[in-house]
């Protein structure tokens, strides 16, 4: 993988010169990056901290869902660890909850969540993430969708990856579900991995995050452009918004990056034939 990495950055790097002695050199210097960088990031294999329940304005703790237990509004996340909340200590911190309980908090609607998203999963795991949706039961109200890091990381095509976001969002549109898409993070804003390699990492994120919201539009769902929106965040205070492993984003960084999905999914929801009652407009407007 990282490999492809130095082979297509290579010729990133010295396109149009010519010079083969150029592109060597470059190639055996990003080589050596991506094999440093392979060591030290994305290591954090915990499992996220249980998430999922029903949530309403105020409360402690999520109630235990269980068929009967009533609920006005039924989230779903899928996609990858950072969808899943890897990097985080407690449930609260997990990006699913800070929505649910922020959708909780400006409807005083009883909201549950529910995960499918998978740690390590790429774009090709979303097509089996929502036939388990569909196997579980009804489609939910409203869909987050967080993938792309490791599309990267994997060097899948731009295009198939985007494709396969845009048949997700397609099928859970066609199940009536509000769908909300987080696009690629930049992973430009990792230190650990070195330059020049980063910059090739960040042009590859940034291709693939525009993709995936071009995508997202055309299929029906909402995009948000979280390299676009944090970037500058994670690259100014990475102490802050990292996790220890330094590649997946800490609580502040996943509280940061769910100020952002509530309002589009909130503005998406009260856009819907659905009953959202007590939106502020502050919030919806956002």
């Amino acid at each position: 993988m990282w490999r492809t990495f130095a082979a297509t950055g290579a010729a990133t790097v010295v396109a149009g010169s010519g010079a083969t002695a150029g592109w060597w050199a470059t190639y055996k210097l990003l080589s050596s990056q991506a094999q440093a960088a392979r060591t030290v990031i994305g290591r954090d294999t915990s499992k996220p901290p249980e998430a999922d329940g029903v949530y309403t304005a105020g409360c402690l703790a999520p109630e235990r869902w269980r068929t009967g237990v009533p609920i006005d509004l039924h989230l779903m996340v899928f996609g990858d660890s950072t969808a899943a909340g890897v990097g985080c200590v407690s449930a609260e911190e997990v990006p699913g909850v800070r929505i649910a309980r922020g959708l909780a908090e400006a409807t005083g609607q009883r909201i549950r969540l529910s995960t499918k998203a998978i740690s390590g999963a790429t774009s090709k795991g979303l097509a089996g993430q929502v036939d388990a949706m569909f196997v579980a039961g009804p489609p939910p109200d409203a869909a987050v969708i967080l993938i792309g890091g490791n599309d990267i990381t994997k060097q899948h095509s731009v295009l198939r990856s985007a494709q396969r976001v845009k048949q997700a969002v397609t099928r859970l549109r066609a199940a009536g579900s509000v769908v909300v898409v987080g696009t690629c993070p930049d992973l430009g804003t990792v230190a650990a991995i070195p330059q020049p390699l980063r910059t090739v990492v960040h042009g590859w994120s940034v291709r693939l995050a525009r993709a995936q919201a071009a995508a997202t539009l055309a299929a029906g769902g909402c995009p948000v452009p979280m390299g676009d929106l944090l970037g500058r965040d994670f690259r100014s205070t990475p102490e802050i918004l990292f996790s220890p492993d330094g590649f997946h984003p800490s609580a502040a960084g996943y509280e940061l990056a769910a100020s952002h999905l509530l309002p589009a999914l909130l503005r998406e929801l009260r856009a819907s034939d659905r009953d959202i009652p007590g939106v502020p407009q502050s919030i919806a407007a956002t």
